[in-house]
């Protein structure tokens, strides 16, 4: 079917999405605290220093975390009250102290009471497995207990209740082994593993100017936290190559967003894979710009292709990319996906702790979108079905799948679901049809879907997963069609009000030297598009996200309201 007979849902077209993302290698991204703040603690001298203290302040909840919810509060809190405890500390040191001191002081006020009573040791909380957390939380609170050691000697106004308050303990089985063995390696003039550079942070001084890390196009591990702490302290002009370019890019990402900075950054091959896969089963008319496809392409290396230019490949975005090229009719061998194979599924990256449900499901699809011109279609066949039912295996007794890259079950369930119902076999049934009882059950009264509370980003998965899995012509799962497609109208119609559109593009460019800009504004990204993917702390890859509530209404009227 052509786009042009398509009964569109009103707001941008796919190919403005398409047009924005074609432009923009850096991808869109929504700040992060967790990041934020590490530029607050090291790099002062960067353009929009003062915002992104307020940003802190203004993103603090009431109870005194930032970040969340739930167990997602310690990462980006940890970072926060580190990074506030050394803006309030710089008045020892000489510098001249923070306008509006008692408001940065009652934030890490508020923050530490929040700490201690998190990180009680009688606490057994199970954290989530965010990015690089093993290393990270052990370093935050060591530096956070150096800072309340150094207040008994350096008492700091507004924080008295501090002196002589005890120490913070690690959470039961996040101790600082990884961490010092790391640092270990790093002393000696180890190679570091690629994967590790994204939170090179953690190594302290270790970091700075790191002889086995190498920037690229500016960026460490596609981290402005890594980049700031290669670079150290200073913005050093004139002082090599490198690291000019590294300052380019901490003021480049610093402008997106007024002075706070996003997360992983560049994210572009991950941005553009997902966006064009959503956008080819839902409009599949529509021609993307040939540069999309072509920077896919030119992406892939022996190992396949990485989220973003400066991070190791890995199969997630290697099938991810795979399977877009497939949709948009310019198809490449998967033969570097083997590399990640093991006994019974395959991994992520080649060394890994924990094995991802939809890195699993995009392989599926990937080697499936393969399989029938396959010179060596038997292997491919046993792989598939290898991967099948390590998928069922994986199926929690509810009907749902969870998975390490994203906090809610309904991105892993419509992963999964999408991949078995059009790859698996007669043997996949029973998975699916339990994954659509799972959705029909935890639709919410306003006709949403979400983990904590409807979001249009899960309850387009949701709607997603209903109309791919098998039986959607089922009265039940139409009606629930209609009243997720009814939240998402709405979510758009409030957008409109609020924002002048739902992706209205905007033109503020910040105050930076070097201020680049994607011509969106991406000041109301997170209140849009609440975070719920996995880096160090949550974050909204936005682009994705309106592709995917795009796709899955257009797909409700393709598949069911024009058939009524």
């Amino acid at each position: 079917m052509s786009t042009t007979r398509t009964a569109r849902p009103a707001g941008v077209s796919p190919e403005d999405l398409l047009a924005e993302i074609a432009v923009d290698p850096m991808g869109q991204v929504t700040a992060s605290v967790y990041e934020t703040a590490r530029l607050v603690a090291s790099a002062p001298w960067l353009s929009g220093h003062r915002r992104r203290i307020e940003f802190l302040i203004r993103g603090q909840n009431p109870d005194g975390t930032w970040g969340g919810p739930g167990p997602y509060v310690l990462v980006p809190t940890l970072s926060a009250v580190e990074a506030l405890l050394t803006v309030v500390s710089a008045a020892r040191h000489g510098e001249r102290a923070v306008s509006g001191h008692s408001d940065v002081a009652g934030a890490v006020h508020r923050g530490l009471h929040a700490l201690f009573a998190r990180l009680d040791p009688q606490s057994r909380a199970v954290l989530p497995d965010t990015i690089g957390a093993e290393f990270l939380i052990p370093w935050l609170v060591g530096e956070i207990n150096r800072h309340l050691d150094a207040l008994e000697k350096h008492p700091v106004p507004g924080l008295d209740a501090w002196h002589g308050s005890g120490r913070l303990h690690t959470p039961d089985g996040w101790d600082s082994a990884p961490l010092d063995r790391l640092r270990h390696a790093a002393g000696q003039g180890h190679t570091l593993p690629p994967k590790v550079w994204h939170s090179l942070e953690a190594l302290g001084g270790a970091a700075v100017q790191a002889p086995q890390v190498r920037p690229v196009g500016g960026a460490v591990g596609c981290s402005p936290a890594a980049t700031a702490a290669w670079l150290g302290a200073g913005d050093g002009d004139g002082a090599g190559t490198e690291r000019r370019r590294a300052i380019e890019y901490l003021h480049t990402v610093q402008a997106r967003h007024d002075g706070p900075v996003p997360g992983v950054t560049p994210i572009g091959v991950f941005e553009r894979a997902w966006v064009l896969s959503a956008l080819a089963e839902a409009f599949p008319g529509t021609a993307p710009p040939r540069e999309l496809g072509h920077s896919l392409h030119a992406a892939f290396g022996d190992l396949g292709v990485p989220a973003g230019a400066g991070l190791p490949p890995d199969s997630d975005d290697t099938a991810g990319a795979l399977h877009a090229l497939a949709l948009i009719g310019r198809p490449r061998s998967p033969e570097c996906l083997w590399a990640y194979e093991s006994d019974t599924h395959f991994r992520c990256f080649t060394a890994e702790r924990t094995p991802s449900t939809s890195t699993n499901a995009h392989i599926l699809m990937a080697f499936g979108d393969h399989e029938a011109g396959a010179a060596d279609r038997a292997r491919y066949r046993r792989a598939i079905g290898k991967i099948s039912q390590w998928l069922h295996g994986q199926q929690r007794p509810d009907g749902s799948w969870i998975d390490k890259w994203h906090a809610s079950p309904y991105y892993a369930t419509v992963c999964s679901v999408s991949a078995l119902a059009r790859h698996g076999d007669a043997s996949s049934a029973v998975a699916l049809r339990a994954a659509v009882e799972w959705v029909l059950g935890t639709q919410r009264h306003d006709g949403s879907w979400g983990l904590w509370s409807g979001t249009s980003e899960e309850t387009a998965y949701a709607m997603q997963t209903l109309l791919r899995a098998p039986g959607r012509d089922n009265g039940a799962v139409r009606h629930a069609v209609l009243r997720g497609d009814a939240f998402l109208a709405a979510q758009d119609d409030v957008a409109h009000r609020d924002h002048g559109g739902p992706d209205t593009p905007g033109g503020h460019h910040g105050d930076g030297r070097h201020g680049e800009h994607d011509g969106h504004d991406h000041r109301g990204d997170a209140g849009r598009y609440p975070p719920l993917w996995h880096d160090k702390d949550l974050y909204a890859p936005v682009a994705v996200i309106r592709a995917e509530t795009l796709a899955a209404r257009t797909l409700a009227r393709t598949r069911i309201l024009e058939r009524q």
